[in-house]
């Protein structure tokens, strides 16, 4: 019998904390499924969708006293269940003695593994679809006395051909009659996002459909659900509910994530990791993510702990003073300060590609902590403040069949010459979950009430090629962004604002002469976990007063535009 641990079994907290474990089959939204479900008080991980059904099947049996799998959720996808070489994980999930919950692409490899009939869609489903549904534990609490409280249906449902009546969740003969179910029904704001649709499924319950969706939501001996829309978006109205009553009144979970308990476990597992005399260096930038990984560490082994602060020419206006204040001189953390401009102004010279300076920026970094970590002698560790996000969107986490959407510099495997071993304390979490660990930690406001910026800095920012002059215009406008932002009190009511910064030119005219300037675009958008995002309708007042400012008082800018494209289909740094 082989001693290699299994998937689950090597997971920070398993014996401590019964769980629910989403299978990522690929889909953007996977990390949100997670997300919701802690914000709802439940323990829940990410796994890949090639799990083995025996890992699975021992968290189910495990024996009590912790870590046993209430629940599984199956994600979305970008695939077709037929597209050859679509993420299909074991047919016997279907008959494991738990309750299953399929979310859009789940749903319908659900549906397929059962025997359903699963097609291209007409037209695709694809943003807002009002979905109607009946009263079920899925869907409990969500409509008052049969009617929906958002609104009542002005028009006559579409038919739902599919609606079996007979034994709900039994097997069906052949003359079971189907009725269409009319009148006026229950219905919510569901958001979609598919071209396939389940088209029928023998021996289900159908509990909710669209216009185009005959059956959106389905249940099976009420232990098997799926929903065709995304209940973890924001979107859809009373989506947390959906979750909500998956999670409490069909898989029995208790509440048992904390922001409090995941500091004391992690402040635990780094001293176990690091032992009682490991050393550790951390790559600090003075934002949120790596601040709150610093002071986790730190917390933990104290002094052990030396901090690396890389002025990489990069950064924010003011922002090296400000760092190294508050760091050393207030939170007296180990500091080490590397001026190293020159070096990546040299090495991303002539580089126009946004994945290209990703790339560069990322390996300039590993040589100067390589470099600054032997200069210390005996460093065991190195610490990042890597998110759940970076990994998503760099695609190394959950499954190997997620999109990369951009690399992020603090992902990947770091090299062996580096000789430190790696500790991310803070990579399960989501960028609002680091805020509520950094208050918990006593991090200082001026850092804890900073916009979110990118790890390769104004290089983010700058489209095409990074050269002195377009990271001035981009460091200067930014800081008008910000400071009208918080005159006018709507900094904190923003998740991240900055100016844009790339090659295009435009016609002014300063004085009676006509000119050539810069095209700066103003980005503000709002967020909860920066996965998704909508640009912010500030007022006209206050978008006057940053163009007028920008043109005026920014050498070079001729032009001031505002980016109104959400998240997705755009991100939220142009870079």
């Amino acid at each position: 019998m082989s001693n290699k641990k299994s998937i689950i079994e090597e997971r920070v907290g398993e014996k401590e904390r019964d769980k629910v474990v989403v299978l990522d089959f690929g889909g953007q939204y996977s990390h949100l499924i997670v997300r919701r479900c802690r914000e709802l008080g439940v323990y829940t991980e990410l796994l890949p969708y090639d799990v083995s059904i025996e890992e699975l099947k021992r968290g189910i049996e495990r024996a009590e006293g912790g870590g046993k799998i209430r629940g599984i959720i199956l994600s979305g996808s970008p695939f077709s269940v037929h597209e050859p070489g679509s993420p299909h994980c074991s047919a016997e999930i279907v008959e494991l003695k738990i309750p299953l919950l399929g979310i859009c692409y789940g749903a319908q490899l659900i549906a397929y593994l059962m025997g359903g009939v699963v097609k291209k869609g007409g037209k695709g489903e694809f943003g807002r679809t009002e979905l109607f549904f009946k009263d079920s534990k899925l869907f409990e609490g969500l409509s008052e006395n049969g009617i929906s409280p958002y609104r009542a249906c002005r028009k006559a449902p579409p038919v739902n051909p599919y609606r079996v009546l007979g034994d709900v969740g039994g097997a069906h003969d052949a003359g079971a009659r189907a009725e269409p179910v009319m009148g006026q029904s229950p219905t919510i704001n569901v958001w979609m996002s598919h071209g396939d649709v389940i088209e029928r499924m023998e021996g289900a319950d159908i509990i909710g459909y669209t216009d185009n969706s005959p059956i959106a939501a389905f249940r099976i001996r009420d232990k098997i659900y799926g929903v065709q829309f995304h209940p973890e978006v924001h979107h859809t109205e009373k989506g947390k509910n959906v979750l909500q009553n998956f999670l409490y009144s069909i898989c029995g979970c208790e509440r048992n994530w904390t922001i409090e308990s995941f500091v004391r476990e992690q402040i635990e597992e780094i001293k176990r990791t690091v032992g009682s005399d490991g050393r550790v260096v951390c790559g600090l930038s003075g934002g949120i993510d790596s601040s709150t990984t610093a002071l986790l560490v730190n917390k933990a082994i104290g002094d052990r702990l030396t901090c690396i602060f890389v002025d990489n020419g990069l950064l924010r206006k003011g922002e090296q003073e400000e760092v190294l204040n508050t760091f050393e001189n207030h939170l007296h953390l180990n500091m080490v300060f590397v001026d190293a401009k020159e070096c990546f102004l040299n090495g991303l010279r002539g580089v126009k590609d946004a994945e290209a300076k990703r790339m560069i920026i990322g390996e300039l970094f590993i040589n100067i902590f390589e470099e600054e970590a032997k200069k210390l002698g005996n460093v065991d560790f190195l610490a990042q403040g890597t998110i759940y996000p970076d990994r998503i969107e760099s695609a190394s986490a959950g499954s190997r069949k997620s999109s990369r959407i951009k690399s992020h510099h603090n992902v990947g495997a770091l090299p062996e010459t580096l000789g430190l071993k790696l500790i991310e304390p803070i990579k399960e979490l989501y960028k609002d979950e680091v805020r509520d660990v950094a208050k918990e930690l006593g991090m200082p406001p001026q850092i804890l009430n900073r916009h979110p910026f990118p790890g390769p800095g104004l290089a983010a920012r700058v489209i095409g090629e990074v050269t002195d002059g377009k990271l001035r215009i981009c460091r200067e406008a930014s800081r008008i962004v910000e400071e009208e932002l918080m005159k006018s009190g709507w900094y904190d009511k923003v998740w991240q604002a900055f100016a844009v910064v790339g090659d295009d030119v435009a016609t002014g005219v300063l004085g009676d002469a006509r000119t050539e300037g810069r095209l700066v675009t103003i980005r503000v958008v709002e967020s909860k976990e920066a996965m998704t995002a909508d640009f912010v309708k500030l007022p006209y007042a206050v978008l006057e007063s940053m163009s007028k400012r920008i043109t005026n008082e920014v050498e070079g800018v001729t032009w001031v535009t505002y980016a109104i494209s959400s998240k997705p289909p755009s991100t939220i740094e142009p870079c």
